[in-house]
């Protein structure tokens, strides 16, 4: 009987030593050209050229990079890799807005964070990573590209104005600081803008509430309830209140008050109002309380402000309290609660002299109902918290949750583990929701709706 053949493989018969494995790491940008004064010195002679219109009429402007690089290495011997990373870095330059370009086009990232030349951090899918294929040569380079994205916007950034916040043309928001403000040197952030609207049914489906929450809030600005969003950085308050601003009818005049324009409506009737701040050209800055003021001689039926940071806290109680009804606004909070003593602090900071008694009064009767919102340890962003606020209890202001996002655990791959309920269902919002006449909450609050 034959011994079966048995099939060696290449390593067995080359005898190839497998017991070490040498681990291959991958070479992050920034170390790709080691040599950085090299780099900045070819970038700087190609990109002047070009500025001085020395491109040759019957060559196109690859191909005379690609010359300049050359006559730049000629007696350098450079791998094509390289070699690349220089065209790269200058085609980008010219044609773009830096490193950072092919970041601003992938739909994926939705933020993009600067730190240092080696220090790029890109948001994807709520997750923060540090992205080793983006850098930059040094911090004169950081500096040249956020003059470049300003520039155009009006704007200017140096040592007298070391701060700029600013929106680019496809809605993105850029912030920039740079030293002596920032001891590291520059940083740039960018919140890019979502060419995709989301909707109430994307949030369904990413499990950031639940449908019962979704038929309350609707109701809720049908009946023209004052309601305020808050929620920390980078939560999703304005995503929360583009789509509540959505339930908003047709018919209404609309008015909305930002920073930046970010809210996009698709009512037929709306009038959307922005900020200016101080730049070379125009020293009249208008903040959000000059166009919360002016919006009240607009014959609004809505006022939604993008967001409440000061003094504007006031006049947009003001006017929740004097005839605007279903007025929306977002804050940074961290709870229904903060979001209140929140206001109140604000109010204080107007310098307006009122008594905290009569604040507190103010606040409870302008503000009907508090979402929260929280980006969760795992990414993911939920409505952890609708609330009602009603009435008092002793010198506070009651807050009654309605709806709250319980966390249980983490699921084994980390992700968050929790679930939905209905806390309170005999709330006073039901009665003014059921004297407009909607009647879809009814399978929801049960016996309370009746």
């Amino acid at each position: 009987m034959k011994k079966e053949e048995v099939k060696k493989s290449f390593s067995s018969e080359f005898l190839v030593d497998t017991s070490k494995k040498e681990e291959i790491v991958p070479t992050s940008d920034y170390n790709i050209f080691e040599d950085k004064k090299l780099l900045e010195e070819i970038r700087s002679k190609v990109i002047q050229n070009i500025i001085d219109n020395n491109v040759p009429k019957n060559m196109n402007l690859n191909d005379y990079i690609n010359l300049e690089i050359d006559k730049s290495l000629n007696g350098i011997d450079l791998p094509i890799f390289k070699r690349n990373h220089i065209f790269n870095l200058i085609d980008n330059e010219i044609n773009g807005l830096g490193p950072i370009t092919e970041l601003l086009k992938d739909k994926n990232v939705t933020e993009i964070m600067v730190n240092a030349p080696d220090e790029v951090y890109v948001e994807i899918d709520g997750k923060l990573v540090k992205d080793e294929s983006i850098s930059f040569i040094n911090s004169d380079h950081i500096l040249r590209t956020i003059q470049k994205i300003v520039q155009p916007l009006g704007r200017t950034i140096d040592s007298s104005k070391p701060m700029v916040d600013a929106r680019l043309k496809d809605g993105s928001r850029i912030n920039a600081i740079i030293p002596p403000l920032s001891l590291k040197g520059p940083v740039l952030t960018i919140r890019k803008f979502r060419e995709d609207l989301i909707n109430i049914e994307d949030l369904l489906r990413n499990g950031t509430l639940t449908r019962d929450m979704a038929v309350f809030l609707e109701a809720s600005v049908k009946s023209k309830l004052n309601i305020l969003v808050c929620g920390g950085t980078g939560s999703g308050k304005t995503t929360i209140l583009n789509i509540l601003s959505g339930f908003i009818g047709d018919r209404e005049r609309i008015i909305t008050i930002e920073d930046a324009a970010e809210l996009r409506l698709k009512q037929s009737h709306v009038i959307s109002l922005e900020t200016r701040v101080d730049n070379y050209e125009s020293k009249s800055e208008i903040t959000i309380r000059d166009l919360v003021r002016n919006s009240l001689r607009m014959r609004p039926d809505r006022i939604i402000v993008g967001e409440v940071r000061g003094g504007e806290a006031f006049d947009m109680l003001q006017a929740m309290n004097t005839g605007h009804d279903g007025s929306l606004t977002t804050l940074h909070a961290n709870s229904p609660v903060d979001a209140l003593n929140r206001l109140e602090t604000m109010v204080l900071m107007g310098g307006i002299e009122i008594p905290i008694p009569a604040i507190r009064d103010y606040i409870e009767n302008a503000i009907d109902i508090v979402v929260n919102i929280t980006r969760l340890s795992d990414g993911r962003r939920k409505i952890t918290e609708i609330s009602e606020v009603s009435g008092f209890n002793n010198d506070d202001i009651k807050v009654t949750p309605i709806f709250k996002f319980e966390q249980i655990g983490l699921t084994s791959n980390g992700e968050v583990d929790g679930e939905f309920k209905i806390v309170n269902k005999k709330i006073e919002t039901i009665k003014r929701i059921k004297s407009k006449g909607i009647k879809e909450l009814e399978d929801i609050f049960g016996d309370a709706y009746e």
